[in-house]
């Protein structure tokens, strides 16, 4: 716990001690992971300053086992690091829902609270942002209690 509230009072200092520098207003593209069978999601990016955005995320899956969503919101803090890269982290939460198809009869709606940390390029000449990044998740359900890592990349159209 005292690590978890060193690593929060890191990113908050140094959101307010970062330099400013001009991120996209907006972005929309796909976050590729996988996290519970979550392997895709459409993310939608939006700036709130020079320096920080809230980043939203919807996953949908559907297979024979369950169908399930996932709607995740994150604040993160950019920091440029040189040549088109930044690297960023946020800390947020969501939504999601699980149920079973055939012999896996459930049905769960559970909350979660989610961290973010990693590296993006964006192209000089081009409205594309590449990103990597890790999303610890932990959450709050009877079924769906436990600790995730979700590890993804995203692509994103700029505008």
């Amino acid at each position: 716990m005292k690590k978890t509230l060193l690593i929060i009072g890191l990113l908050v200092a140094g959101a307010f001690s970062a330099n400013a520098q001009s991120i996209s207003k907006n972005a929309i593209g796909l976050r590729l992971g996988d996290n519970d069978g979550f392997g895709g999601e459409i993310s939608y990016q939006r700036a709130l300053g020079d320096n920080n955005r809230l980043e939203i995320d919807l996953g949908l899956r559907d297979n024979k086992n369950y169908d399930g969503f996932k709607a995740t919101g994150i604040y993160q803090w950019v920091w440029n690091i040189d040549g088109g890269f930044n690297w960023f982290a946020g800390v947020g939460g969501g939504l999601g829902n699980y149920s079973g198809k055939g012999n896996n009869d459930f049905s769960e709606t559970f909350v979660f609270a989610a961290g973010d940390i990693g590296i993006e390029y964006n192209f000089p000449n081009a409205p594309i942002l590449l990103s990597l990044d890790l999303r610890p998740e932990f959450g709050f359900g009877n079924n769906f209690n436990d600790y995730d890592n979700d590890i993804a990349f995203g692509i994103r159209y700029q505008f």
